[in-house]
């Protein structure tokens, strides 16, 4: 219902400020909803859903090329299942412990800050393609056997679309998702997670 209010904000927003000008502008504001699941393996289970924000800055916006960063916030609900008892090896403080726990399913929450680069391409005014690279500091609230709870990264390689009615764009961005720690901490196997993502944009004037 959350996510549902702030599209419609979105929509009026946009309305207005599509009757203030017509130049191109710098910022853009986003709001996108997205799912996914891990690659298939015989070691774990892994399926999340996502609302992110979007905010963007263009190099120079109204071109054929076109140059993006943005800032794109986003909690991260996750759940995981270990599948492969023996994932974690006797040689391991509490392995049996730790076993009988992570084959429990568990909620995941992640809060991440990504940083993003684009390159797109606009055919025309109104349609668009990109590639997007991501990386960000998270924070993960839950221990399983493949990522300790605590400070981590997210990285995402992501190729989309838009399309532009009036000022309101739509996007559809399928992604490869990847999240670990950099050997900051015990548990550094990450998960690897393929997702798409429906979004809305608006320029700000």
């Amino acid at each position: 219902m959350f996510s549902k209010i702030l599209y419609i904000v979105l929509f009026c927003c946009a309305g207005v400020q599509a009757q203030q000008s017509n130049h191109p502008s710098r910022f853009t504001l986003g709001l996108a909803y997205g799912n996914g699941r891990e690659f298939s393996n015989n070691d774990y289970s892994y399926s999340n859903s996502y609302i992110q924000g979007q905010l963007y800055y263009s190099l120079n916006p109204g071109k054929k090329w076109e140059y993006q960063l943005a800032i794109q916030p986003e909690v991260n609900f996750g759940r995981h299942r270990l599948k492969n008892y023996y994932f974690i090896k006797p040689d391991e403080p509490n392995f049996a412990a730790r076993r009988d726990a992570y084959i429990k399913l568990k909620d995941v929450r992640e809060y991440i800050l990504g940083v993003s680069f684009f390159v797109r391409h606009n055919f025309t005014d109104s349609f668009s393609l990109y590639a997007m690279g991501n990386v960000g500091p998270m924070i993960t609230d839950t221990d399983t056997e493949r990522l300790t709870k605590g400070f981590a990264f997210c990285d995402v390689f992501a190729l989309g679309a838009s399309y532009n009615f009036d000022g309101v764009a739509i996007d559809v961005r399928p992604n490869l998702r990847h999240v670990s720690n950099a050997g900051l901490q015990d548990s550094n196997a990450g998960f690897n997670t393929r997702n798409i993502a429906f979004g809305i944009t608006v320029p700000i004037r």
